[in-house]
Parts: structure tokens; sequence; C-alpha cells
């Protein structure tokens, strides 16, 4: 069972781990997703985007694709303009979406954001995804766009290009990548003037990624692993037959059992203590609050830490079928493997 939490209990912002980017800034090491997937609205993102805050939250992980950004905007400006809480207080990332890539796209794209939010800054803006091939919300995964077309180095350069310049305008604090490989990180590295602060990938104890993950802290970017939980309400687009679920794994169920918690909670902790920020998604309080405590409290062991590390299946969740161009030959080619 998850633990038996007041549903009016709050935990202590000063409690949150924090992370410190290459920049010198601070990053809350768990934050709050936002992205409803098919089973919750905007306005159900927005009710959690409010008690999450209320309840010690002090991360935000937003996205225009989301679809909710006007409504958790208009959280924030309650919350803001009641002096509750402060600008500085407050985490917020966004991600610019595949259709927004071209020529001054990405600047419109970010104020569209930052009017959305109604916020003068981004802390976090990231590349949603390395290409900019476009689904349409709610499609199934059946759906390929006739512009898709595989990862073009050149091109997504004219994209980061434009991100280094956001920057430059004090529209966002810093910028990242997101679903990326260790050969187009090689690449962005190579050609980058402004290095990216963050990447945020696919993590979970099913699909550890350690190259990955050690490649990134070796160049002091911070790893920000979504699907913590193995991702149980993804979209039916993204669910495959032999998909793993982590939080079933008889070593979670067992660390859980021994913890008195639930077994999402060892998935947070264990994150967490590898050096990931994660960004777990619920719309109730009792799930996000405990969610919190997770990261505060009652550290898994070094042994248990090690078994975990015994569990990886690489088993990816968020294959991205939707996004294949015609002669593709599988999923697989989106992550630089053989099919």
């Amino acid at each position: 069972m998850i633990n038996n939490r007041s549903e009016i209990e709050s935990a202590d912002p000063a409690a949150v781990p924090m992370t410190q980017l290459s920049s010198g800034a601070w990053m809350p090491m768990i934050g709050l997703g936002t992205f409803g997937s098919d089973h919750a609205s905007a306005e159900n993102v927005a009710d959690a985007v409010r008690g999450a805050l209320s309840a010690g939250y002090r991360h935000l992980d937003c996205a225009s694709v989301y679809q909710n950004e006007p409504e958790i905007g208009a959280v924030l400006a309650d919350l803001f303009s009641s002096g509750i809480l402060k600008r500085e207080d407050v985490w917020v990332t966004s991600k610019v979406w595949n259709d927004m890539h071209g020529s001054g796209d990405v600047k419109r794209s970010c104020r569209r954001s930052l009017k959305d939010l109604g916020i003068e800054y981004l802390d976090l803006y990231l590349v949603h995804w390395p290409f900019r091939n476009y689904h349409p919300p709610g499609c199934d995964k059946s759906a390929r766009s006739p512009e898709a077309r595989p990862y073009h180095h050149e091109k997504y350069m004219e994209t980061w290009f434009q991100m280094e310049q956001l920057m430059r305008e004090g529209l966002v604090r810093h910028i990242g990548a997101s679903n990326m490989t260790i050969p187009k990180m090689e690449l962005l590295l190579r050609d980058a003037s402004v290095r990216p602060a963050c990447c945020e990938l696919e993590l979970h104890p099913h699909f550890q990624q350690p190259a990955l993950c050690s490649f990134l802290k070796e160049q002091s970017i911070q790893p920000i692993g979504f699907a913590p939980l193995g991702s149980p309400n993804r979209p039916l687009r993204d669910r495959d037959p032999g998909d793993s679920e982590p939080m079933r794994d008889p070593v979670i169920m067992n660390i859980a059992e021994n913890h008195g918690i639930h077994p999402a909670l060892v998935c947070l902790k264990w994150a967490v203590q590898r050096g990931q920020v994660v960004i777990p998604f619920s719309t109730e309080r009792r799930k996000y609050l405990s969610n919190l405590h997770a990261v505060t409290e009652d550290p898994l062991t070094e042994n248990e830490m090690e078994s975990i590390a015994s569990i990886d299946k690489n088993c990816r969740l968020i294959k991205g079928h939707v996004f294949l161009w015609e002669g593709a030959k599988g999923w697989q080619e989106l992550w630089d493997e053989s099919c």
C-alpha cells in the first residue's frame, strides 16, 4: 500500500533533494509531470499542479504539445499574484514540439508557452524530439506523416541555434535535449555554441540506459527521467506486446514490502539516488504527496540499489512508432539501433 499520508499533509520543499547544473543553478530532483495522456483533462492537470505546489513541489515539467499550458498558467498566475509563491520559487520546464523547428518557429513556440504559462522566462526549454516528424494529438500507432524523415543533423542544429538565441534574449535560463542517443549527443556537443544543461529521456528500472546516463554525467549534462514508473497509463500507441512492468518486478515488490511502501515509490527512490531528476505524474493528492515524501526519507540501501541495477531489461516503452518515415525498417532506427 502507498504510505497512509493525511490528505492535508504537505512536505517541506527545503527537504527535497536538489541537483546543481553546470551553470551553477539548483534544480529540484522531483517534479510533477503534466502529460495527462488520454485519461486526464487540462483541468484535471491544472488541479494537480495547484495541489502539488501546495504540497511542496517546486518543479513542473510542461510542454506545448500537452495542450494544457494555459490552464497551468492560470494556476501559476493565481499563486503568484496572491503571494503564496514567487516566480523564482518554481522551476518551470517546457518543450518545443516537432512541428515548430523551422526558421523563427522556435521563438514563436517559446513565446506562446510563456504567454500560456503567464511567466516571463522558462527555467529550462527542451527540444522535445530530435526531428521534425509530426503526429497529431490522440493518433493511434499506425499514424504516419508523409513529411517524416530520418534524423538530419544539420536541420537539428538549425533548431538548436534558435534555442541558443532564446538564452541570449533572456527568454529561457537553460536549454536542453530530449529523446536523444549517444551518437546524436556527440554531434550536438561537437557543433553547439551553448551546451545542453539537461537531457530528458525514458528511465525506469527496466530501462536504465546505463551507457547514455554515464555519457551525460561525464559531459556534466543532467539526466531527467520520464516514465519513471514504467508509464502504466501511457497511450495505446505506445504499447506493445511483451512490454515489461517494472512495478510488478519481484525485486521491486520485495523491496517495497520491506519498506512498507508501494512499488512506485521504490522506483522513485532508486532514480533519485542514482542521480536522475524524476517527473512522475498523478492527479491524486495521495499519490503525488507520497511520491514527494519518497525522495525525502527512508533511502534504499546500497544492496537494494545493486539489486535494482541487476533487473535492467533494456525494455524501451516509448518507442516512437508514429515518428517513422517511409522506408523505415522499424522503430529501432529512431534510436540508432539495428532492426
